[in-house]
């Protein structure tokens, strides 16, 4: 099974568009140590072939002229794609929007859960993927999936679970209390099996906290890529770009005596990868301190084209 991280910046992507915070700033002008990261997505293949997309982030046109593993096949038909799915954890725009570049009647199915689904049907613009030629298909919760797409079985099964985690900020209604409407569903993460081989790993790109059931889910696991947000709760705050903690987001903080290296501490996981990286976070900064106490914990540093086989 071959994973390649597409993006690994979270939403706004790093630099952000409208930012002019230390780390943003110091990616345009070269810094040596910054490197620009693309929207959160990843994407799968059992074979090298057929291409199972884990979100579909709104740089992912950008995204698939930097991979050739998803260009067209030379030789093949005047249009041909090896994207034959697309699966989506939320319905934050980061992991939607993309799904407009896959228009122009290309066959492939989109998987997620009831909710995000039908915030899909809710926008007439996702339209442009026709459900004639790209089916939308629930992934029911607590249960295996196996994919298929264009009429293929991808080699690849997935079983999708609820994380604590909140509503996509345009969904949000302050008046349903402290979870802004979340309900199960709006966030899920993935355990992503080779159906051939039986390896797995897991893809949680935004989760607000390490329960106990999620810890006892994920121990023991021979890869993670996780949600890595945010370094401290209050790191936009300080930095004076948004008055809103990580914990408001539903992200859960990489440091702190409740973040996650702590939390994953005795999980027992062999290789874990940080991604949904905001530009705030000191991370990544390859030589900040914040940088060298993550990797001495064990984690890595997700970006853009990092390979990773299992």
């Amino acid at each position: 099974m071959i994973i390649k991280i597409l993006g690994a910046a979270a939403g706004g992507g790093f630099p952000q568009w409208n930012c002019n915070g230390r780390n943003s700033a110091s990616v345009r002008a070269g810094k040596a140590g910054f490197s620009p990261r693309t929207q959160s997505s990843i994407a799968v293949s059992s074979d090298g072939v057929r291409w199972v997309l884990f979100n579909a982030s709104p740089d992912l046109r950008s995204q698939i002229a930097a991979n050739n593993e998803l260009w067209p096949q030379a030789g093949g038909p005047a249009r041909n794609s090896p994207i034959r799915a697309a699966v989506l954890t939320n319905a934050d725009v980061d992991h939607i929007i993309g799904l407009i570049n896959l228009r122009e009647a290309q066959p492939f199915s989109i998987y997620g859960s009831a909710r995000v689904l039908a915030t899909l049907k809710a926008n007439s613009v996702f339209n442009v993927c026709n459900e004639a030629i790209v089916p939308r298909l629930e992934l029911p919760l607590d249960a295996k999936t196996q994919i298929f797409g264009a009429g293929e079985d991808l080699g690849l099964t997935v079983e999708a679970f609820a994380v604590p985690g909140k509503v996509a900020l345009y969904l949000e209604n302050a008046s349903a209390g402290g979870n802004f409407g979340s309900r199960d569903g709006d966030t899920i993460g993935l355990r992503i099996i080779d159906t051939k081989t039986g390896k797995a790993f897991f893809y949680i790109p935004g989760c607000a906290e390490l329960d106990a059931p999620l810890a006892a889910l994920v121990k023991g696991a021979s890869l993670i890529l996780f949600d890595g947000t945010l370094y401290t709760d209050d790191e936009m705050i300080k930095q004076g770009l948004m008055q809103k903690t990580g914990t408001r987001m539903g992200h859960l903080s990489i440091s702190g005596p409740e973040g996650t290296i702590e939390a994953f501490k005795n999980l027992e996981i062999q290789r874990k990868i940080f991604v949904h990286i905001n530009n705030s976070n000191p991370v990544l900064d390859d030589n900040s301190p914040e940088r060298r106490e993550t990797e001495a914990a064990g984690w890595e540093v997700g970006f853009d084209g990092m390979e990773i086989r299992l």
